[in-house]
């Protein structure tokens, strides 16, 4: 740095390559920089009109629950699952039922050709005048289809397809990934498209590419399911226009996919008389109640180290209910063989259902089935004693609703829906006695 004009180099000696550069004045070691005349003014939040933002309903009663009522002009919506699991099925049915409404949606696919999506339509009936599809993976392109089709819902399957010639870095990369979803964000603020984007995950559940990419979005939504189960459910995780928590049920069919408006019936066992080892429980997916059932199984007494099997519960809170039915209720469970599992191939990850799991596991060690029509709800510490948990409310009224006429609750719920019975237990050794006393009168 010189204090003034050099014609050569004092470092390197050579001649012209020290350039003038202007430094901006600074007040007590800040910079000093001149405002910029905004180009639309601030104004009073009273003042915007919140019709901008309005739901348009896309024709699935349960992807509309999830979103919040429905897509909202100009939003970006990225829908995340697994390889198979239905996100481009359930993504053209949107398409089809936003055309049967008279409106125009674009489809554009970088992994399928259009003419794999001509027959996808063709089995699960979504062929509509009003569907346009395009095999495309280069953005400026897509955003040229975007422009001559002028849709109101553009679907884009995948974004990790999408490549631009801009930037640097490989198709899927996060350099791509980034700019592509930045470019089509910006396309559907400017010009009100409905945004729908399709997105990878890797082998740990996560959204593919950068962290950045669920920052962009508006909506951020987990399409999940068992391949051995035909349950699929899209969960949300992130939506500016509504609930981030809420849960929708599917049925993947051959010929399509359908809501499920009342899924509890599908996590339930179907028997003519209750057997020992099961317990009901009624758990919250977001805001959603959803009744659960619990197998248990006692095999026969281990002398090496006793097998724990576990089928969609978790495992180390499976071992510790044990734990607290052996040293709390004096269960001598934990020296045999214990196998566990839910129906339908759904996971209880709430503490509200270690009650039915210490119950299902108590009812099968003493042989004594748990009555049908009763439901246990309640965490399990391992003092023993039983706490209770958010949302009781409507796990009850949904446990009435179902027909179950008796509740096994911990302390401190006292109203209950009308023709529910409930019963308080202060701890597991408690619940095991009313166990008992629902099991001699039938519940």
């Amino acid at each position: 740095m010189a204090a003034k004009w050099v014609g050569r180099c004092p470092d390197c000696g050579t001649w012209g390559t020290v350039n003038e550069v202007a430094v901006l004045s600074t007040v007590h070691g800040a910079a000093v920089r001149r405002a910029v005349a905004p180009a639309s003014p601030a104004v009073p939040i009273s003042s915007i009109d919140p019709g901008a933002t309005r739901h348009f309903h896309t024709g699935i009663s349960e992807l509309d629950r999830v979103l919040g009522g429905g897509l909202v002009p100009g939003s970006v919506t990225l829908l995340a699952g697994d390889p198979g699991v239905g996100k481009s099925t359930l993504l053209l049915e949107v398409a089809h039922r936003w055309a049967e409404t008279g409106r125009r949606a674009l489809y554009l696919s970088g992994e399928e050709s259009a003419g794999q999506i001509r027959l996808r339509a063709e089995r699960t009936g979504c062929s509509h005048d009003e569907v346009f599809l395009a095999a495309e993976s280069d953005l400026q392109t897509a955003l040229g289809h975007i422009e001559a089709v002028q849709p109101s819902l553009v679907v884009v399957d995948s974004v990790q397809t999408m490549s631009t010639a801009e930037v640097d870095g490989v198709t899927g990369g996060v350099t791509q990934v980034r700019a592509v979803t930045t470019a089509l964000t910006m396309a559907a603020k400017t010009t009100g498209v409905a945004m729908l984007l399709v997105g990878h995950v890797t082998k740990d559940g996560a959204i593919a590419g950068p962290r950045s990419l669920e920052h962009l979005v508006d909506v951020v939504l987990h399409f999940e399911g068992d391949r051995a189960s035909a349950l699929r459910m899209v969960r949300g995780v992130k939506n500016r226009f509504g609930a981030a928590d809420e849960v929708g049920c599917f049925l993947l069919h051959d010929n399509g996919i359908e809501c499920v408006a009342d899924p509890s019936g599908l996590f339930l066992d179907q028997r003519p008389a209750p057997v020992p080892g099961t317990a009901v429980t009624v758990t919250l997916d977001g805001k959603r109640p959803l009744i659960g059932e619990v197998q248990a199984l006692i095999g026969s007494a281990s002398t090496g180290s006793p097998r724990r099997a576990v089928s969609g519960i978790d495992s180390s809170r499976a071992a510790m209910i044990t734990a607290v039915l052996e040293k709390r209720a004096h269960l001598s469970v934990g020296s045999y063989d214990i196998y566990l599992s839910t129906v339908g191939g759904m996971r209880l990850t709430d503490p509200s259902s270690d009650l039915a799991v210490a119950l299902a596991i108590a009812s099968a060690y003493a042989d004594i089935p748990m009555p049908a029509t009763a439901v246990a709800i309640g965490e399990v510490g391992l003092a023993g004693d039983l706490r209770r948990v958010t949302g009781m409310d409507r796990r009850l009224s949904e446990a009435a609703r179902l027909g179950f006429t008796s509740a096994i609750v911990p302390p401190g719920v006292k109203d209950g829906p009308a023709g529910l019975r409930l019963l308080n237990a202060d701890n597991i050794g408690g619940a095991l006695r009313v166990l008992r006393e629902i099991a001699d009168n039938k519940g």
